[in-house]
């Protein structure tokens, strides 16, 4: 994704209220004007001890936490930067005046409530199944017509999905066949979904995304998967990371070359 693609959605409300939530007890100590406005007589325009520890400590958590999820873009650093910038900054204000802390949390229910995260909305040949009852149909019909699924597991609220996005929908178009086909289900809205295959939807989850691919109704592999020890192995979604551990190109030319060979008659032996 290039420097306009991000810029594009960073002015986004989403995001753009979501920066400024991050900064906002940063400006209102270090801005002269806001300083003297916004907080008791006597306040000098800098941050104390105190603060100051705060902001480290997020700056560790931010670190860590993108490491640990595998943001690889931008965005993904931008979405758990704000995540945890905005905790520190509810905890900053609350201590600085209670009062003001109470709107801070209500101004971020309220952005909560009424902007939502930007989705991906350009083209794709994706599937998209409404529960269990709709990727098992198209499972079982594999068993007969040979189809090959290439299925995300997703959850709407987790960032490392919403990045996953775009990547997903083009390796749909570059490799989508009439027997090679993606498809993705939301597995926050359907919880049954995540139960039958095992697949943790809860926040703190690394299962998600979950990519699996499947071949006359059976599962080749999925990733994340265990290790030897029963733990997730992480692994990063991206473009290249996919071509190669699902094997995409050699499964795309067997799914041509099965495809061509049934479009061809067959002759008659005298």
């Amino acid at each position: 994704m290039g420097l306009k693609d991000n810029l594009k959605i960073l002015v986004h409300p989403y995001h753009g209220f979501n920066i400024l939530f991050s900064i906002s007890y940063l400006c209102a100590k270090l801005i002269e004007p806001l300083c003297f406005v916004l907080f008791p007589d006597g306040t000098s325009p800098q941050l104390n001890t105190w603060e100051s520890e705060v902001l480290f400590f997020l700056l560790v958590v931010v670190m860590f936490r993108t490491r640990r999820s595998g943001a690889r873009t931008t965005i993904a650093y931008i979405s758990t930067a704000t995540f945890y910038a905005k905790a520190c900054n509810l905890i900053l204000w609350f201590t600085a005046d209670p009062a003001k802390g109470i709107i801070y949390l209500v101004s971020l229910f309220v952005h909560f409530l009424l902007v939502g995260e930007p989705v991906y909305s350009g083209p794709e040949a994706v599937t998209y199944f409404q529960g269990c009852a709709a990727l098992d149909e198209a499972l079982e019909k594999s068993k007969s017509d040979g189809c090959v699924w290439l299925v995300a597991f997703y959850a709407a609220w987790a960032p490392p999905c919403a990045a996953l996005a775009p990547v997903f929908s083009k390796l749909s178009l570059e490799y989508e066949l009439p027997n090679f086909k993606f498809g993705k289900v939301d597995i926050g809205r359907y919880p049954e979904v995540a139960r039958k295959y095992h697949i943790n939807d809860t926040p703190l989850s690394v299962q998600l995304p979950t990519i699996a691919i499947y071949k006359n109704g059976a599962m080749l592999m999925r990733r994340p998967t265990l290790d030897n020890n029963k733990k997730f192995l992480k692994f990063f979604f991206t473009e290249d990371n996919i071509r190669a551990a699902y094997d995409l190109n050699n499964v795309y030319l067997e799914c041509k070359k099965r495809s061509k060979e049934k479009k061809q008659p067959r002759v008659k032996s005298d």
